[in-house]
């Protein structure tokens, strides 16, 4: 299993009326952190015939996360089936490694050029799994 990590310094742009991190950033990083992984891992080549669309998306909120925090955002894939990923993002405060919320999400592999779904390939499984 390929993990990517990722840190990120709460702002006050991040918070909620209740001084922590509202839950549609938390959303927003479990996005920006399995792009940047796929981003990091694949060729311009793979960039150039697929991309993912989201199926599924599940957030369990463990603690809060309030202004300054240092998180650390850990994600890897799952699962891999047919055309389906299933990936996790750990989602844990830096320096109390308290775990804030993990998520799992389920993508599907689309080919640019038919726009329908694709079986993930063994060259994408392994550099993923």
């Amino acid at each position: 299993m390929q993990t990517y990590t990722k840190l990120i310094k709460v702002t006050e742009s991040d918070l909620d009326e209740l001084n922590h991190v509202n839950n549609v950033r938390y959303v927003q990083w479990v996005n920006d952190v399995a792009k940047a992984h796929w981003l990091k891992m694949v060729s311009s080549s793979i960039l150039d015939n697929y991309f993912w669309v989201l199926l599924n998306h599940n957030i369990d909120y463990k603690n809060p996360a309030i202004l300054h925090d240092t998180i650390l955002l850990k994600t890897y894939v799952k699962s891999i089936e047919g055309a389906i990923s299933t990936r996790i993002v750990e989602i844990h405060n830096n320096d109390t490694e308290k775990l804030i919320a993990k998520s799992e999400t389920k993508w599907c592999l689309i080919n640019r050029a038919t726009n329908k779904p694709t079986r993930i390939t063994t060259e994408l499984s392994t550099l993923f799994c």
